[in-house]
């Protein structure tokens, strides 16, 4: 890979990282997701489920959120191909994206940001909910943005 190579592809790997970034904000925050979706995509507590909730509960909305999320992410990468000569392909725009509605998918059930708080031994922040700190909202965002960046280099590699 000559020194133009490696500086096309961390000039891609920029572009791709700064839509990614700004494209969930926007997604996840103001135009991917209804006020249904929001409220009812997370799965049922083991409280629920023991009480007769069908476990599946919450699916429709995550997998609506998820769908309307990628469609806003989707349309602004395509956006930046269009506009700027990067180093992208179908295949790693797809893989790309794909790897980011799995995980986006998993993580908004919030049972495993709850799990994962909990066995790092972050069981209070899991549960914080004041001064306008919500724990498990934040380790859900922090957990979509690395998601994210795993998905970058997928958008700009396979050829």
């Amino acid at each position: 890979m000559t020194n133009i190579d490696q500086a096309a592809t961390l000039a891609t790997f920029g572009a791709v990282w700064s839509v990614l970034s700004v494209g969930h904000t926007l997604a996840d925050h103001v135009i991917g997701q209804t006020d249904h979706q929001a409220g009812n995509k997370a799965a049922p507590s083991t409280t629920e489920v023991a009480d007769g909730v069908n476990p599946r509960q919450g699916w429709g909305a995550c997998l609506g959120h998820v769908a309307q999320y990628h469609l806003v992410m989707a349309v602004l990468l395509g956006l930046l191909w269009a506009a700027l000569p990067l180093q992208m392909s179908w295949t790693g725009l797809t893989a790309g994206l794909v790897l980011s509605a799995v995980t986006h998918a998993f993580f908004d059930r919030r049972w495993p940001v709850r799990w994962l708080l909990e066995r790092i031994g972050s069981k209070g922040f899991a549960e914080l909910r004041a001064a306008g700190m919500n724990g498990m909202y934040l380790a859900d965002q922090a957990l979509h943005r690395t998601a994210l960046l795993a998905s970058a280099p997928l958008l700009i590699t396979l050829l």
